[in-house]
């Protein structure tokens, strides 16, 4: 898979779950997560929907970049919040917010292998962009 391929499927991903978040909370709640609807947790998933949106048309537009210290930034910022995103749903369902491992294992799945591929990307660049800079 080229990265521009990556960035591309990536951004979809994303994009979708995150406009289903934002439009749909109760149904994601409920329904996919299998958690006890409310008010509070609709605000906190259309905050997480609002996020994933935003990745998403970040990764869409820099699908085409070539290697720089931006792009480099960009792939440290997904791996960093697929990182911190992947133990969430696991330990909702181990403090029981959770009812099903349906809830959580397809998203958990999801999110190391985005930061395998975030990984790989990176790992690809440039060497010169892969220096950090104080």
């Amino acid at each position: 898979m080229t990265r521009k391929l990556f960035f591309t499927v990536v951004a979809c991903i994303a994009f979708s779950i995150g406009a289903f978040d934002l439009v749909l909370p109760g149904i994601l709640i409920e329904h996919v997560k299998y958690a006890l609807p409310s008010e509070t947790a609709n605000v906190m998933a259309r905050t997480g929907g609002i996020l994933l949106v935003a990745f998403g048309i970040l990764n869409f537009l820099v699908r085409n970049d070539e290697d720089s210290p931006t792009l480099r930034s960009v792939f440290i910022a997904n791996i960093f919040l697929q990182i911190c995103i992947v133990p969430i749903d696991p330990i909702a369902y181990l403090n029981g917010t959770y009812k099903t491992l349906g809830s959580f294992i397809p998203n958990t799945i999801i999110h190391v292998l985005l930061v395998c591929g975030f990984a790989f990307y990176l790992s690809k660049m440039k060497k010169t962009y892969l220096k950090l800079r104080a």
